[in-house]
């Protein structure tokens, strides 16, 4: 299996890697609706205890994706994406039985610090995708990953309410069985991407780590300010996962079905715009303009979440925010032409250390925001302040792209292996 991709096996191994993506985004999806209760079911049914034992799991994870990521990039650019991708899906494989046969906390929170570390499937993917697509298709094919993230997080958030409802492990039983196949299926079908002319000379440690990859997106004509605009909206978008139930349950009294069915909704929308939508917009509008359209739209989107007066006009909230789906592969589409193919797998891994710092932030700030501005005795007594503060980010971003977003000066030379 260290071959490299050969046009009859091309199709095998993207439906691999749609497959690996799906299963990352179901790990996230599952998890929300049974992950805290299953954390309050250990701590004897108290609320606030079980909030702040998700909030230590939730940074917990950030830091370690954060410190772990890099690494697995610089791991998969020297020794291939194959070898990076099984363990990254056994890593994910482990922590769901972890939380299924969990008997204390502790052996909960390691399984997390388990997922964390090993969590660069995602990253890797998005690498292995650079190598084996021309760079004028390579939004085209990020726009594939993002179909993957919409039917993970549709299929993610039902399978735990369903089978959560009858018992709180069941989902995670299911899902680690899930990452076992695509273990197997990986480690007897999948091709390498990478051939070994195109990989880095050695592995060094002084660019696997979270500094060092800052390094190379300072090494880079504009590839500071392209990882500047993919970090802020990550931060502004975590406020989604962080307060959404919270928060539409405190504006509208929405209860776990309607906020679930709200999660289902969100998905369909993100699935029909990365499958219809996304490569015919990148092909018309190009790169550049189809991450400035997403940027502005998911804007507006959250503008519209954070002040909308009914239920109904946050629904188009929803829609308008679908087209938010243009942005991860506009962006990633331009960051992958301005590194070498011995680079993709680092550029990814610098990408998913930014992540990490956003999973590590967001909830804290978020959630923040949210308790000061319903507080029975808050000065400004405004829910969506912490939405509003999302907006604005995904302003700045906006702002700061129109002069980021340029195509590359000398993009290198696609690393096809097919």
């Amino acid at each position: 299996m260290s071959e490299p991709v050969t046009k009859g096996r091309r199709q095998a191994a993207v439906a691999f890697i749609f497959a690996t993506a799906v299963m990352d985004i179901l790990s996230f999806g599952v998890m929300i609706p049974v992950l805290p209760n299953l954390v309050k079911s250990m701590v004897g049914g108290d609320t606030a205890t079980a909030a702040d034992y998700t909030m230590v799991f939730a940074v917990s994870w950030g830091v370690m994706q954060f410190f772990m990521s890099p690494v697995q990039g610089m791991l998969s650019d020297r020794f291939g994406r194959r070898p990076v991708l099984l363990l990254s899906i056994f890593g994910l494989g482990i922590d769901y039985l972890f939380m299924a046969l969990a008997p204390t906390l502790a052996w909960l929170f390691i399984g997390r610090l388990i997922n964390g570390a090993t969590s660069a499937s995602f990253s890797t993917a998005n690498a292995y995708i650079a190598d084996v697509t021309e760079p004028k298709d390579r939004a085209k094919s990020y726009g594939l990953m993002g179909a993957a993230f919409g039917i993970g997080f549709v299929v993610g958030p039902a399978i735990g309410g369903w089978l959560g409802g009858y018992n709180l492990r069941w989902p995670f039983y299911l899902s680690a069985g899930l990452a076992l196949i695509n273990w197997l299926y990986g480690f007897f079908i999948l091709p390498e991407s990478l051939p070994p002319e195109k990989r880095a000379p050695k592995f060094q440690w002084s660019k696997a780590n979270p500094v060092g990859s800052l390094v190379l997106l300072r090494s880079k004509p504009g590839l500071f300010s392209l990882a500047s605009v993919y970090f802020i909206f990550q931060l502004a978008h975590n406020a989604f996962p962080s307060i959404f139930v919270l928060y539409v349950g405190h504006r509208f009294g929405w209860g776990v079905r309607q906020a679930s069915l709200m999660l289902v909704v969100t998905g369909v929308v993100s699935i029909i715009v990365q499958g219809a939508v996304v490569g015919p917009a990148v092909k018309w509008l190009g790169e550049r303009r189809a991450l400035l359209v997403g940027l502005a739209c998911t804007s507006t989107a959250f503008f519209i979440y954070a002040l909308a007066p009914s239920p109904l006009i946050f629904l188009s909230g929803i829609l308008i925010g679908g087209l938010s789906g243009l942005i991860a592969p506009g962006i990633q589409g331009l960051m992958s032409q301005r590194v070498s193919p011995s680079e993709q797998g680092r550029l990814q891994g610098a990408n998913s250390a930014m992540m990490g710092i956003s999973a590590i932030l967001g909830p804290g700030i978020y959630l923040t925001l949210l308790a000061f501005a319903v507080r029975q005795e808050a000065v400004l007594h405004l829910p969506g302040l912490p939405i509003l503060a999302a907006a604005l980010l995904n302003v700045t971003a906006l702002a700061l792209a129109f002069r980021a977003a340029r195509a590359a000066p000398s993009a290198p030379t696609a690393s096809l292996s097919v």
